[in-house]
């Protein structure tokens, strides 16, 4: 079974993304990260420095990659 660490993991590397990327893509929804806490995510599950990707990190990972490639959703005019 894949966890969110091996599908973020999965989609930087499909996506050619570098870890400047990815903070910048996550700040398009307001979710901050240091490079640090990133390279922990990205580390294998027995190095002593690993993090547990979480849901709410994957899924802001996904909103801001939806912005990063297809630009901000465009405003509603009534």
């Amino acid at each position: 079974m894949l966890t969110n660490n091996d599908i973020f993991k999965k989609l930087r590397v499909a996506l050619e993304l570098r870890d400047d990327d990815i903070v910048k893509i996550l700040k398009l929804v307001e979710y901050d990260i240091s490079k640090t806490e990133l390279s922990a995510i990205f580390r294998n599950e027995d190095h002593p420095n690993y993090k547990v990707c979480g849901d709410q990190l994957l899924r802001n990972f996904l909103n801001g990659l939806v912005i990063y490639k297809r630009g901000p959703r465009p405003e509603n005019k009534h």
